[in-house]
């Protein structure tokens, strides 16, 4: 078997938290929770298991796999909420034994519920561009090339989890929403984006609204400005209309971005343009206690269900991220990033980043290709 020759310009990455999320390298075989998800799900996580089960026959760390019940909107039919007391205790269950959550997409309240109920507060998004896939992104390369960005979003508190009221009848309807967010909220946001922050480039934005929500824009502010000089870093807040444009127009000027639930949601979604898809999007979410939960930054694409076209690499990079974060596997974190550079190097995508010249293959056949890389490279 030829070895295959790892580009210089692989997916990699240093460890996201050095002294927040409690990253151990635990004895014996190690637990990973799975929920399959909804639409897609099933699909972008069979292609994901197949990756980490190639990386078991490396010789590597073995993992005791266990799959929960039912999330988003299949839930609600079974269940009548989207996180069920069931996959809320296996949930439990996973992160009592040390281990961590792969999540595939659910509907509804599925995800905002179960950041609450664990206090999943810091949600963290990485930005880094491929430079295999520059032919694939749609902005030129020149300002694309080697961003390198990490969203910050806090996830338990805003909009997103506030209170609302909807009453009256047609012609007479009304709807409410009411949201806040307490000092305490924002400053530990802002403790681990500035942490994040100094061990990066010293550069740490803030978003806020000032005109639009201005008190809360203020407590941002005004908590920004103290923890970064308590961390020892610079910063500049900006309002989140200005931080979308710039994020498309000079992406390599940002590091550290830090935001609210809503602003988060939306400028990481944004991000995914300049990775050339949004089936690149991933994320951790992570507690104060080690908890987390990893998952892709797409829905479940149920126009997709049945037709073997969903790109898996956004699921699979959130088991590298996963591998890396919360079991201090970093070196099998890299092995799976770099399987996927190299299958892309060769030419092969999945339909959302196919251009000409490229060999396009399914959801299945990309996790199949990941997984054959991975064990000639690790060879």
């Amino acid at each position: 078997m030829t070895a295959i020759a790892v580009p210089s310009d692989a997916h990699v990455s240093e460890s996201i938290f050095d002294d927040h999320c409690r990253r151990r390298s635990l004895p014996g075989v190690l637990t990973l929770g799975v929920l399959e998800g909804e639409g897609i799900g099933p699909d972008v996580i069979d292609a994901t298991l197949h990756v980490l089960s190639a990386l078991e026959q490396t010789g590597g760390r073995k993992f005791n796999v266990q799959v929960g019940g039912p999330i988003g909107r299949k839930a609600e039919e079974l269940h009548g909420k989207p996180l069920s007391e069931e996959v809320t205790d296996f949930c439990r269950a996973v992160f009592a034994d040390q281990g961590a959550i792969l999540a595939g997409p659910g509907g509804g309240r599925f995800v905002y519920d179960l950041r609450r109920k664990f206090d999943l507060f810091c949600k963290v998004s990485p930005l880094r561009v491929s430079g295999a896939l520059l032919d694939s992104i749609r902005l030129k390369r020149e300002y694309v090339k080697d961003v390198d960005i990490l969203v910050l979003r806090e996830n338990v508190a805003g909009i997103y989890q506030g209170i609302w009221t909807d009453a009256g009848t047609n012609g007479s309807r009304r709807a409410e929403h009411s949201f806040s967010y307490t000092e305490r909220e924002v400053r530990r946001i802002l403790s681990v984006a500035a942490k994040l922050s100094r061990q990066r480039r010293g550069t740490l934005i803030v978003v806020i609204k000032d005109g639009g929500i201005p008190s809360i824009s203020d407590l941002w502010r005004n908590c920004a400005s103290d923890v970064a000089r308590e961390v020892g870093v610079s910063h500049t807040c900006l309002n989140v209309d200005h931080v979308a444009y710039q994020l498309v127009q000079s992406p390599q000027e940002f590091d550290v971005i830090a935001t609210s639930n809503l602003f988060g949601d939306i400028l990481s979604d944004l991000g995914s343009v300049l990775l050339g898809s949004r089936a690149l999007g991933y994320s951790g979410n992570f507690s104060s206690q080690g908890s987390a939960v990893y998952q892709t930054s797409h829905g479940a694409a149920y126009d997709l269900v049945g037709k073997n076209e969903a790109n898996p690499i956004g699921q699979i990079f959130s088991l590298a991220m996963l591998l890396r974060e919360s079991f201090a596997m970093a070196a099998e974190a890299d092995l799976i990033e770099r399987a996927s550079e190299w299958v892309w190097k060769q030419g092969w995508r999945t339909i959302d980043l196919a251009n000409n010249g490229n060999r396009v293959v399914g959801t299945r056949e990309m996790g199949e290709k990941v997984a054959e890389a991975l064990i000639e490279i690790s060879s």
